[in-house]
């Protein structure tokens, strides 16, 4: 992930993980998304199936988080998002610090972004595997 051309954020294997915050979203519900998002299984176990998380030791996985207000666009009237549902910044920007906070508190390896900052984030999807993730 580069802000201004400048690498700020990069991972391996791992999750992307775009962290959307509303206005009642809670320091406790930022270590709950952060606690499941170290918990899911979506990596291939010796089995062939989903059984590995982020969380477990050797796993050799990392977060990327990403924070990202769009995820709060409304776009049920008109053509235009709204987004009076995302949290101001003063808001967001600690929450999502909790969740980077919570993941580095498991151990997990965790890469971040520049909140508020414009982004350029590069993805490789080997899956694909996409969830939407709430608490």
């Amino acid at each position: 992930m580069t802000v201004a051309g400048e690498l700020v954020g990069e991972i391996g294997e791992g999750l992307l993980a775009l962290v959307g915050v509303t206005h009642t979203d809670t320091a406790d519900d930022a270590r709950k998304l952060a606690a499941k998002i170290a918990g899911l299984r979506v990596f291939e176990d010796p089995d062939g199936r989903m059984g590995i998380s982020v969380d477990e030791v050797g796993s050799g996985r990392a977060v990327l988080v990403v924070s990202q207000f769009t995820l709060y666009g409304d776009t049920s009237r008109g053509r235009r998002p709204g987004w009076s549902a995302a949290a101001p910044g003063d808001v967001a920007e600690p929450l999502i610090d909790e969740v980077v906070a919570e993941l580095r508190r498991r151990d997990v390896e965790v890469a971040t972004g520049r909140f508020g900052a414009d982004m350029a984030v590069a993805l490789v999807n080997d899956g694909p595997v996409t969830l939407i993730v709430e608490v």
